[in-house]
């Protein structure tokens, strides 16, 4: 399996078919040996009544792209990951335009991995901030 950014950004973009993530259009943009980058637009499709982004979007944003890292930093043909936790802080509202989710492995344990993840506008600004704890489970062989 090649390991070039541009394959790992590859795969996990295949990963987002017919998915939440596809939904949302959430696409992987950049990668680094300790953290995974993917944007998301904000539109209608996921504002709150009151026209800003949703919690939950961003939440589902941050989870997508933590558990993604999680994936492409294991064996993932032997290994499934879960999210375990999830805890979200939002300090600032984005009304339109795009963030960007920065996930950083903060601890990557045998069976656990904590993810940090900031959600930026695009003038770099953070949105949220938010805590992502997954697991390592055994794929199931089929």
């Amino acid at each position: 399996m090649e390991n070039s950014k541009e394959a790992i950004l590859k795969r996990c973009n295949a990963m987002c078919k017919n998915t939440l993530m596809e939904t949302l259009e959430i696409e992987f943009i950049d990668f680094t040996e300790n953290s995974l980058t993917a944007r998301m637009p904000v539109t209608p499709k996921v504002h709150q009544p009151d026209g800003v982004l949703h919690g939950g979007a961003s939440v589902a944003l941050a989870e997508s792209v933590g558990s993604a890292g999680a994936y492409i930093f294991l064996d993932s043909e032997n290994f499934m990951i879960r999210g375990i936790e999830i805890s979200a802080n939002h300090v600032k509202s984005v009304r339109d335009g795009f963030v960007d989710a920065v996930a950083t492995l903060i601890h990557k344990g045998r069976t656990t991995q904590l993810w940090q993840i900031k959600i930026l506008n695009s003038d770099k600004e953070l949105v949220s901030l938010i805590k992502l704890m997954t697991i390592t489970i055994p794929a199931k062989k089929s």
